[in-house]
């Protein structure tokens, strides 16, 4: 898609690392990044809150998590204002460039959003207001998201009398999509921590599902453990965590699976099982839907 896209400065880049390319809105700045060669440690930061999403390659991304953490495509990458990152480019090659984007939005349209969220949507009572927190937060996205991206790139090319428009309705989707992954990463942390008991049934629910990745998961006995109606628990969960716990504890399986191939030498077969997962074919069958590729090449890509 970004081939067919006249941004003449990537065809004759003037750097070799990062060498940057930008479109300007009223609201948000468009960047295009391409890098030809390996390098380590190279920072990045903007004064506004910046959305980054990987076109092709991988990136090793430092200091803005708690620990360094691989950026690929079909994810997403959000960085607070003022907040640096030091990137690695492992694969980075003349011919096979690796190519970032990233959307800087003003901090005053993320605020406003919150606002009419605020007015329009409120959040349940024992869920708090719509809020931007400042934070890195580094995600998988879905087609949808991935789409509204690509469109974002279309719109801030485009010299349609409506530009400006399209490109502002864009950023309010995409706002609004961010800080939906923010709140539900939040809860999700806080999920995790043992030292202090659950502050809901939603919590307790993910609780337990984090603690039994590879139970069979039974509807009715985690409706029990949330001390609510199994339509409640699914209603809550597709609201807050936008999925049902069945979803949500593939997730959670497939991000175990994913720390297991890149940081052990379980075999394939192994950690499939371990998992819960009935068979090996219906393991890589999920495993490529979320990652694009087989479980087998994911570990010899990050191993490389």
């Amino acid at each position: 898609m970004l081939s067919s896209i006249a941004l003449k400065n990537r065809q004759n880049p003037r750097k070799l690392i990062e060498n940057r390319v930008s479109v300007a809105g009223e609201n948000a700045e468009l960047s295009i990044y391409d890098t030809y060669c390996a390098a380590e440690k190279v920072a990045l930061s903007s004064s506004h809150v910046l959305y980054c999403g990987m076109v092709t390659g991988r990136k090793i991304m430092h200091g803005a998590t708690p620990e360094a953490c691989e950026f690929r495509p079909r994810e997403s990458f959000i960085m607070a204002p003022d907040q640096t990152v030091y990137i690695d480019f492992p694969d980075a090659r003349p011919n096979a460039p690796t190519t970032c984007m990233t959307v800087e939005i003003r901090r005053q349209l993320v605020d406003s959003v919150c606002e009419r969220l605020n007015t329009d949507r409120p959040g349940e009572a024992d869920t708090p207001a719509w809020e931007y927190t400042p934070r890195a937060l580094h995600v998988p996205h879905g087609r949808e998201t991935q789409a509204l991206l690509d469109r974002l790139i279309r719109l801030f090319c485009d010299d349609h009398a409506d530009r400006d428009a399209l490109i502002d309705l864009a950023l309010n989707e995409l706002v609004v999509r961010m800080l939906r992954t923010q709140s539900r990463q939040l809860l999700i942390e806080t999920s995790q921590t043992n030292d202090i008991p659950a502050r809901n049934g939603l919590e307790a629910a993910l609780r337990w599902i984090r603690d039994h990745p590879a139970t069979r998961l039974d509807s009715a006995a985690l409706a029990r453990e949330a001390c609510m109606s199994k339509a409640r628990l699914y209603r809550q969960f597709k609201r807050e965590i936008g999925c049902t716990p069945g979803e949500y504890q593939q997730r959670i399986r497939l991000q175990l699976a994913r720390t297991r191939l890149c940081d052990g030498s379980d075999s394939v077969t192994r950690i499939c099982f371990d998992l819960g997962y009935k068979s090996l074919s219906h393991f890589t069958h999920c495993f490529k839907a979320a990652t694009g590729m087989p479980p087998s090449r994911y570990r010899k890509a990050w191993q490389r």
